[in-house]
């Protein structure tokens, strides 16, 4: 069986690495901050210094960190994985970032012989924690096949998009979407509270009908137990929402839905200073105490 490294031990990076080590995959892991990765290691995986000694150690090198500019930090440089990692190599990346840097590592890792593919996730950290993760990856068709069996220990269903770059366009669909559902979640919640509607009826009812989404019945409980630790960080969704409507414009397309979405979460991050809650905290925009209604 191979040895997996995994760069990132987030809320998402644990759940998946967990998953692997229950597999009965060996794992190497870096995170840049070492308390963080103390889950992963209690489990069984062992830790390495900088992520070129996790590429030393792998057979197989994932990563999932923050931003498009981590991303760079942990492949390039003396201490990235470029400089640790072996001919004929695999290398996947599944943070969320731009289809243009996962060419650029295509290419780069192309002429030293590592095969680098993009594999970003949907499905937060629920979908992480139970195994249950859609991935969309940009990659060869060999570098495809490698990973198949790898990526079933923590995921539910995986489609490949085509050549590198377009794994990451996959999940710009998917956050699009999700930045509506996101907005529909709510407006729904501030206009049935503000109706004097009973929430806990309202979600019952349109769990049951035409208005059913995951977005909901993910977030909206949490909303109305007043919590708001990150499934998925509000900074970082609104990055994914940030180069969706960069690669729109370069595509030449106008998404006003997912403009108003991005302002919204500009709020909530820029001026609110609330990236580091969930999502689901942009509910404080109307509730800035993120309060529950008595109704």
């Amino acid at each position: 069986m191979e040895k997996i490294g995994f760069v990132g031990t987030g809320v998402m990076g644990s759940g998946i690495i967990n998953n692997l080590l229950q597999a009965g995959y060996q794992v190497v892991v870096y995170n840049r901050t070492k308390a963080h990765a103390a889950e992963v290691l209690a489990a069984g995986a062992t830790w390495a210094d900088t992520p070129k000694a996790v590429a030393q150690s792998s057979d197989v090198t994932f990563t999932m960190v923050g931003f498009p500019a981590d991303v760079e930090a942990v492949y390039y440089g003396a201490a990235g994985i470029f400089a640790g990692a072996k001919a004929n190599q695999l290398l996947v990346d599944m943070t969320t970032s731009t289809p243009t840097l996962a060419k650029k590592l295509a290419t780069d890792g192309q002429a030293q012989q590592f095969q680098v593919a993009d594999a970003p996730v949907s499905g937060g950290d629920i979908g992480a924690k139970n195994g249950t993760l859609t991935v969309m990856v940009g990659a060869t068709k060999a570098a495809y096949e490698q990973m198949q069996p790898i990526l079933k220990a923590f995921s539910q269903r995986v489609n490949l998009f085509g050549g590198p770059g377009l794994g990451q366009h996959a999940k710009m669909a998917n956050q699009i979407m999700i930045a509506g559902t996101m907005t529909g979640l709510t407006e729904m919640l501030v206009y049935a509270q503000a109706a004097g509607l009973n929430l806990t009826d309202v979600l019952a009812t349109l769990h049951a009908g035409g208005a059913d989404n995951w977005s909901m019945n993910t977030y909206a409980p949490r909303i109305l137990q007043h919590d708001y630790t990150p499934g998925f960080f509000a900074k970082h969704f609104l990055k994914d929402l940030r180069i969706a409507l960069d690669e729109a414009k370069k595509m030449k397309l106008d998404l006003p839905a997912t403009k108003t979405a991005a302002q919204l979460y500009e709020q909530l991050v820029d001026q609110k200073q609330l990236g580091n809650d969930g999502t689901q905290a942009l509910i404080k925009l109307w509730w800035p105490a993120g309060d529950q209604p008595t109704k």
